[in-house]
């Protein structure tokens, strides 16, 4: 798949997730301890998260590993003040990536009650994938990892055409990225 027809399959994804923006939990083996959902809406911050910035901060290292290219910056933002700050690449052949800051935090994600949502830590932070596209489940998914303030959101964009990856899980790829990404973000952030 050439990056152009990527790119033109991962708006439309991106459009309905910020019209829909969030999440549930599932049943799995690695949910994070000590969470529990709050009885109250969780409030949004007026920004996205400072102190990691997708575009120059992702190493070029994780990258390379990934074989990701064609950086293209993505900022975007929706009703009711969520807003995106972040990157997308592509891997050629292969699924189409978004890096973004969000102030959409990852119990706002819970709340929602996406299909196949699915709690874990990742560098030791709590962290969801849900797959938030109706139509298309299997070829896109959304993580988002706590940041103070909102959370890391990494949707991947992986139509089964896709000769290197298409026959792989969309949310196991993401989340590969994810524990690669993670690591790079400063502590405090």
């Amino acid at each position: 798949m050439t990056s152009r027809s990527s790119k033109r399959l991962i708006i439309p994804v991106l459009g309905v997730i910020v019209a829909l923006a969030g999440c549930s939990t599932s049943d799995g083996d690695d949910q994070p301890t000590g969470q529990s959902t709050p009885s109250s809406a969780p409030s949004l911050a007026s920004d996205v998260p400072s102190g990691y910035r997708p575009c120059e901060d992702v190493p070029e290292a994780v990258l390379d590993s990934e074989k990701l290219l064609d950086k293209t910056p993505d900022n975007s933002e929706a009703t009711g003040g969520v807003k995106w700050r972040g990157c997308m690449w592509v891997q050629t052949d292969g699924y189409a990536a978004t890096i973004q800051t969000t102030n959409i935090n990852v119990d706002m994600v819970r709340n929602k009650n996406f299909a196949d949502a699915r709690e874990f830590l990742i560098a030791g932070r709590p962290s969801i994938s849900t797959r938030q596209v109706a139509e298309r489940l299997k070829e896109a998914c959304t993580i988002n990892v706590e940041m103070k303030g909102g959370s890391l959101e990494i949707n991947l964009s992986n139509p089964a055409s896709n000769r290197n990856t298409g026959s792989l899980d969309t949310c196991e790829l993401a989340r590969t990225l994810a524990e690669k990404v993670v690591p790079s973000m400063p502590t405090n952030a």
